[in-house]
């Protein structure tokens, strides 16, 4: 995956002063669905004007994520990931190049007793529906599977047999690139952010907590994608996305990585 996931955005937000504008929250209530933090996420409802990028900014003490909101979807869902505690959401709409300016602003509060909810749900970047493809697909394999580990395996086992990478789209995407699940299932085949997001849905979609990572491996020299999944107690490394490439050669591996071969930026 190319390096500019990796890569912060720098935002200049203005505040006043000519052309800027600034606009609070609590004007339009509407943009923002609080109805979902009780399950660790929030539903952005705007209408993202197709000439304008429109960013927005989910931010927790230090920590903070920066996602491009998509022209024509009703609505969009982000995860609360950075645990417990007060979040500041912002709306962003560019001015030129890295300065934008601030539509909306507002405050949530996460406070769930069990923080692994986050990862149970469909997001903008691990986007399922319950009736969907992927998720008919996952509950298929597992009907008859025996405890989680057996479902974890039997989905990991489809994917890493059923895509490939897809080197083309690596060379060719751009840092506005979101997973199509559908896509990824007819082609069968994806860079590592789409092999993530789709094992993250399918185990979702079943009941397992699972997220998508992102950061630097040493099984890979590019930014990179993967998986880390709740599993009898604790969380689990699993790379699909080389496992699927060592696949049928002579490379030995095992599902579960060692996670001191990972180090993540990003948890979705």
């Amino acid at each position: 995956m190319k390096k500019w996931i990796s890569v912060a955005l720098a935002i200049v937000i203005l505040f006043g002063g000519a052309g800027a504008m600034q606009v609070q929250g609590a004007e339009t209530p509407g943009w923002i669905d609080k109805t979902r933090v009780d399950q660790g996420a929030i539903r952005i409802n705007y209408d993202v004007k197709t000439n304008i990028k429109t960013k927005l900014l989910i931010a927790k003490g230090e920590g903070k994520y920066t996602y491009t909101l998509t022209p024509g979807p009703k609505g969009e869902t982000f995860p609360l990931q950075m645990g417990n505690g007060e979040y500041t959401v912002s709306l962003l709409e560019q001015i030129k190049g890295t300065t934008y300016r601030l539509v909306h602003k507002d405050t949530v509060k996460l406070q769930l007793q069990d923080e692994k909810q986050v990862f149970l749900h469909s997001t903008q970047n691990v986007n399922w529906e319950p009736d969907g493809r992927a998720a008919k697909i996952a509950n298929e394999l597992t009907q008859n599977a025996v405890g989680i580990e057996e479902k974890v395996q039997i989905i990991y086992d489809y994917v890493i047999s059923t895509l490939k990478y897809d080197d083309s789209l690596a060379f060719s995407a751009t840092s506005s690139y979101l997973p199509d699940l559908d896509r990824t299932l007819t082609l069968k085949k994806d860079i590592c952010y789409g092999f993530s997001s789709l094992f993250a849905a399918m185990l979702r979609s079943v009941g397992i907590p699972t997220k998508l990572a992102m950061g630097t491996s040493d099984y890979v020299n590019t930014y990179h994608a993967w998986n880390e999944v709740y599993v009898n107690g604790r969380w689990v490394t699993i790379d699909t996305t080389a496992d699927a490439g060592w696949k049928g050669t002579t490379t030995a591996f095992t599902m579960i990585k060692d996670p001191a071969k990972y180090k993540a930026d990003k948890v979705y």
